[in-house]
């Protein structure tokens, strides 16, 4: 029996990058909203600089948050799993248990948002215990994608691995190669929390200035560790000086400290667009250094390219749809907020 062959790629290469690169932005812009927004709930709430009616009005928007992260995280992940099949799936069975345990953490995450979101309405005070409840479930996430991904970018680890324990219990023990991406991860997702609080809470004084606080405070943390993550790629780092990278880095920083000055004079649209443009480099300039580090182990030339337009277009359709629905969603909610201010 003849069985289908598989081992193509169904658009061509540049195609399907600028997709996953595309789609893994927007997938963390919201990420960073959720996570960076629980962590600066609870710390504003904890510390009594906000009251209870502004925590609340914040706990609200979480659940909405969480479904857009996770329907925006299915289109990057699959463009990663269609480029790198056997890397991502082989570092996934090595650490199976924990990779499992990934769905579970976000279904709790999920609940716990939702109870405090209806304890809110209910009882006029967010939870804190059910808020950090969801925030240990995204940090576990969060922990066990760095692990396997950065695995994923070591064959040679991944078969060390599996050749002395096949239980799946296996964590990936290299964990200089993604502690400070994790925390570089962390420290941006308040960045943009601290972008939106600034936003939501635009008109109220404290709430911006918390807002502010976080936002700078993040971009300066981001700064540092993502400094010391590029010192610790050690012989990928003149290599990545040398490609495209090393603009895209320049032009991410650059608009970075664009988007500060636009948000501190309250223009939001101008510094959003900024900061999204600033991840983007940055997303792009991670794709770069997992290619300089797969260099030798994998080459994406090999894949023979046969194009299927068909189920193609059909996703770019509703992709497209997708963001228009995003968009008017977006206009209607702030469009409200500034009606009602």
């Amino acid at each position: 029996m003849n069985l289908p062959d598989y081992q193509f790629i169904s658009a061509p290469l540049w195609l399907v990058t600028v997709l996953h690169l595309l789609t893994l932005s927007l997938h963390f812009m919201a990420m960073n909203f959720l996570l960076g927004g629980v962590i600066i709930t609870l710390l504003s709430n904890a510390r009594k600089r906000w009251d209870d009616a502004t925590a609340v009005k914040f706990a609200r928007l979480f659940p909405a948050a969480t479904a857009a992260t996770v329907t925006l995280g299915v289109a990057p992940l699959l463009f990663l799993q269609l480029v790198y099949p056997r890397q991502v799936y082989a570092a996934a069975i090595v650490s199976g248990w924990f990779w499992l345990g990934v769905p579970a953490a976000v279904i709790v995450a999920y609940y716990a948002l939702y109870r405090a979101s209806f304890a809110g309405q209910r009882t006029g005070r967010a939870g804190k215990a059910v808020l950090l409840l969801a925030l240990a479930g995204l940090l576990y996430v969060s922990l066990v994608y760095s692990s396997v991904f950065s695995m994923a970018e070591q064959p040679g680890l991944i078969r060390d691995l599996y050749a002395r324990d096949q239980s799946g219990f296996v964590w990936n023990p290299a964990v200089g190669d993604y502690a400070l991406r994790w925390l570089h991860m962390v420290f941006g997702a308040l960045t943009v929390g601290g972008f939106f609080v600034g936003l939501l809470g635009r008109n109220d004084v404290e709430v911006f200035a918390t807002g502010k606080r976080f936002f700078v405070g993040g971009m300066v943390a981001a700064a540092l560790v993502g400094m010391a993550y590029l010192l610790a790629l050690q012989e990928h780092l003149l290599a990545l000086m040398r490609s495209p990278a090393i603009w895209a880095l320049t032009a991410s920083v650059l608009l970075s400290l664009v988007s500060l000055h636009f948000f501190f004079k309250k223009n939001f649209w101008l510094s959003g667009i900024m900061l999204f443009l600033s991840l983007a480099g940055m997303v792009f300039v991670r794709h770069t250094v997992r290619l300089l580090r797969l260099a030798g182990e994998f080459d994406l030339a090999s894949w023979r390219v046969a194009p299927q337009w068909s189920p193609f277009a059909m996703f770019l359709a509703c992709f497209v749809v997708m963001l228009v629905v995003v968009a008017w969603m977006l206009r209607m909610f702030f469009g409200a907020k500034k009606s009602a201010a």
